[in-house]
């Protein structure tokens, strides 16, 4: 490694792990927001369908799902036509809340308890969480939130996955840039191939 990648790797270092900086307003936000999600997935008043639906709001609301959909597909979002584009958000979308919705239904638990918070800038920030389940086991949950205008969104979250914390988007656009990658850019095959993942996922309607 030469001189100059070293002292690049090390500044990088450093900036992800310098001291954390509490943001009050940023941690509510993720701390009410979240508590609503669990609400809606522990209600026993409704049904499965009900508490999809309940699920479904609450995160169209909290997590700017088209934000994370461009996210995911990178350069190729400039080179789809508006037609491709907008079919795309559309199965994005559904497929996005599935998987949300099947990973919360294992952390399914009663109280989200924030543990801190990192300020990567002015706009961007990272909150920690740990949700503590029914059976007595806490889960951690990272959830890294923008500031948009005046309105804070969660554009990724980092679930446990096998003890490893999994940042979605990233793992999601690792994925979809390989099938883009593989199929010349094409967005139909991208489109069924996440429509096929949704249906995996769902089961048949």
């Amino acid at each position: 490694m030469t001189y100059r990648y070293a002292v690049a790797a090390a500044l990088l270092t450093l900036a992800l792990t310098g001291p954390a900086r509490s943001d009050a307003r940023t941690e509510q936000y993720v701390i009410s927001n979240a508590q609503d999600v669990l609400s809606a997935l522990n209600d026993p008043v409704l049904d499965a369908a009900g508490r999809r639906a309940a699920f479904q709001g609450y995160m169209d609301e909290f997590a700017n799902i088209d934000a994370v959909a461009r996210f995911v597909i990178g350069k190729y979002a400039r080179r789809f036509s508006e037609a491709e584009l907008a079919a795309y958000q559309a199965v994005f979308r559904d497929y996005a809340l599935a998987v949300y919705e099947f990973y919360f239904n294992e952390y399914k638990g009663q109280e989200v308890r924030v543990t801190g918070s990192t300020d990567r800038n002015a706009r961007d920030s990272i909150v920690d969480t740990k949700i503590l389940r029914a059976d007595g086991r806490e889960m951690d949950v990272r959830w890294r939130v923008l500031l948009r205008g005046d309105q804070y969104q969660v554009v990724d979250v980092a679930l446990n996955a096998e003890g490893n914390l999994i940042w979605m988007a990233i793992e999601q656009q690792a994925q979809f840039l390989s099938i883009l990658d593989q199929s010349n850019g094409s967005a139909e095959a991208l489109i069924g191939k996440i429509q096929s993942m949704t249906l995996e996922m769902t089961g048949p309607s």
